[in-house]
């Protein structure tokens, strides 16, 4: 038989590990935004409402009330004598 043929084995790769990414950090986050304050507004006021008053009320006064009532007087009576 013909003699076993030894293959030397590949030499391992050695494979660079890639540079590290430096990220340029975020800008820090301002939550306070500088707004210009937005201009005031001026209302005008609104015109008095001038109600005209309501008339009065004139009620005729009540009827004068009185305590004595006019009776006729009862007739006499007239017994006759025993």
């Amino acid at each position: 038989p013909p003699p076993p043929v030894y293959h030397s084995p590949p030499p391992p790769v050695y494979k660079s590990p890639p540079p590290p990414v430096y990220h340029s950090p975020p800008p820090p986050k301002n939550d306070y935004v500088y707004k210009s304050p937005p201009p005031p507004v001026y209302h005008s006021p609104p015109p008095p409402v001038y109600k005209s008053p309501p008339p009065p009320v004139y009620h005729s006064p009540p009827p004068p009330k009185n305590d004595y009532v006019y009776k006729s007087p009862p007739p006499p009576v007239y017994h006759s004598p025993p």
